[in-house]
């Protein structure tokens, strides 16, 4: 009776003892859009982003993870490759607001309470949503606001790095694609159905992508793991 005690104690000690440890902070960079209008860099931030960003660590290999940013994508055809782009000469700027939430995953162990500097590569993934407001060029290139907004849901795919480098301070940095399905966010599918037909333009098969390259900076706080050795 005694063993069996034993056993159940620690079975449900390592349960509800489990590591807590939560993160909060700030991010700061860059956002460059990939779409029908515009360069089509992958990676060439020409707008900031800033906003905020919470960590639940639920392991030393993965964490809950929710993020709130502000940015404007910006395309000009002039900065594009492409002769044709060029020849056109469009130009947008779209004000977001993005919100994601996921998972990330550590390469390595990740324990922030061994006293020891913890580093590792890390990827996040989940889903975002992103307000922006609708407009669309007129026959003649004039962008024409169209007074509403939508949302556009995507996928996140990111890489990045962080370690510590204090006993409460995490650094990390980041470049995160994001796959949209909406093909609204440059103006070459207008929002009201009634225009589509006759004014949308671009790849009609390609939703559009925008970037994200920035740095992170987090304050950990909450309950340390606790181990749960109980003496026979």
């Amino acid at each position: 009776m005694r063993v069996l005690t034993t056993v159940l104690i620690s079975i449900f000690g390592v349960l509800f003892c489990s590591a807590q440890i939560h993160e909060i902070g700030g991010y700061v960079g860059g956002s460059n859009f990939i779409g029908d209008v515009g360069a089509t860099n992958y990676i060439d931030p020409n707008q900031l982003v800033v906003g905020g960003i919470y960590k639940w660590n639920r392991s030393t290999r993965h964490a809950y993870r929710a993020s709130l940013l502000f940015s404007n994508l910006e395309g000009i055809d002039r900065n594009s490759d492409d002769p044709r782009r060029i020849a056109r000469d469009y130009a947008f700027k779209n004000q977001i607001i993005e919100l994601s939430a996921g998972i990330e995953y550590t390469f390595f162990e990740y324990d922030l309470h061994d006293g020891n500097t913890a580093a590792t590569p890390y990827l996040y993934t989940g889903i975002t949503v992103t307000h922006h407001d609708n407009f669309y060029f007129s026959q003649t290139g004039v962008r024409v606001n169209e007074n509403t907004s939508s949302f556009a849901y995507g996928i996140p795919m990111v890489i990045g790095f962080k370690t510590t480098f204090s006993s409460r301070l995490i650094l990390g940095v980041e470049i995160g694609a994001r796959y949209t399905f909406s093909d609204e966010l440059d103006g070459s599918v207008p929002d009201s159905e009634a225009l589509i037909e006759t004014l949308s333009f671009g790849n009609t098969n390609n939703n559009d992508w925008y970037m994200f390259t920035g740095l992170t900076v987090t304050y950990t706080f909450g309950q340390n793991p606790c181990f749960c050795i109980y003496e026979q």
